[in-house]
């Protein structure tokens, strides 16, 4: 073998560092990967889900960001995580970020609920100031408890009572079988005399169609889009409840964004927050008038 000359040597040493500097400066032209978040929704079918949370993830962000971020959503119910386990797995990491549903903790954190008693907020005004007085004692318990930072509070619009025999106070409702989905609603309608029975919001109708439930609490509209005024005459619209769900992170997961944006979603969900308020309001209106016939009703079923 013959040795390199020195010449050559030389050569070849500047041209490995002009490669190095080239692939150094093209890497420096990428554009950093975008970062995609994983987040558990409300409830499917929904207004709050399909017209809010969906497209602020999937769409908003994305745009928000100018590309640098974007997120993948499942709703609440076909995350294939029990209701009562969602604080659970967050506090854990296995979800980072999430929506948890009031009703669905309400046996292990009953305080956690203390905003949407049944029978206390009459209207949204009410629901909105409970939910007000609630709220620090929320972002320090579930920090303290449960390593968890709350980023958001949505309202879902108000639970009534569809009922298939008239009904014109809650006295009436004495020896019915009613539909309940949470444990507050159970103990609401077995002080008033009535049989509370738990049934999934899908077999909502059929429940009801077969005779197995005489009345039902559910949304308004929510209960437009099962077609219950098929299946039911009257209408109680005294909210029994309204339905409140939590978005939080898991804390090391929150810590571990970019800050740029963790300061993008503190300025945008409390905007995301006021949407799905505004929404909940609407619905339970629209709700009314469309399982009555009303002329103010805007969909196509009434």
């Amino acid at each position: 073998m013959h040795a390199l000359s020195p010449s050559l040597l030389r050569y070849l040493w500047g041209l490995a560092a002009a490669l190095l500097l080239l692939c150094a400066g093209a890497a420096q032209a990428q554009p950093p990967a975008p970062y995609k978040l994983r987040i558990v929704g409300g409830l499917a079918g929904v207004t709050q889900y399909l017209q809010y949370e969906e497209p602020f993830w999937t769409q908003q962000l994305q745009q928000l960001s100018a590309g640098r971020y974007s997120a993948d959503i499942v709703p609440f119910d076909r995350a294939g995580v029990p209701g009562s386990e969602m604080l659970r797995m967050m506090q854990l990491g296995v979800l980072p970020f999430g929506t948890v549903l009031m009703s669905s903790i309400a046996t292990q954190y009953p305080q956690y609920t203390a905003a949407d008693l049944p029978g206390m907020a009459v209207d949204i005004a009410q629901l909105r100031a409970s939910v007000a007085a609630l709220r620090p004692f929320l972002e320090k318990d579930l920090r303290q408890r449960h390593g968890i930072e709350l980023l958001a509070i949505y309202a879902y619009p108000a639970q009534v009572l569809f009922c298939k025999k008239p009904i014109a106070r809650l006295a009436d409702l004495a020896g019915r079988r009613v539909r309940v989905s949470s444990g507050g609603q159970a103990d609401y309608v077995s002080a008033l005399g009535a049989l509370p029975v738990n049934i999934a919001f899908a077999q909502l109708a059929h429940s009801l169609e077969s005779g197995d439930t005489e009345c039902a609490i559910t949304g308004t509209l929510s209960g437009h889009s099962l077609g219950l005024y098929r299946v039911t005459q009257y209408l109680y619209t005294l909210p029994i409840t309204w339905g409140l769900g939590v978005f939080a992170a898991n804390q090391a997961a929150w810590a571990a964004l970019p800050a740029d944006l963790r300061a993008l979603l503190l300025r945008e969900l409390p905007q995301l927050e006021a949407r799905i308020w505004d929404a909940a309001e609407r619905d339970t209106a629209e709700g009314i008038a469309c399982n009555s016939g009303a002329a103010s009703c805007a969909l196509s079923r009434k």
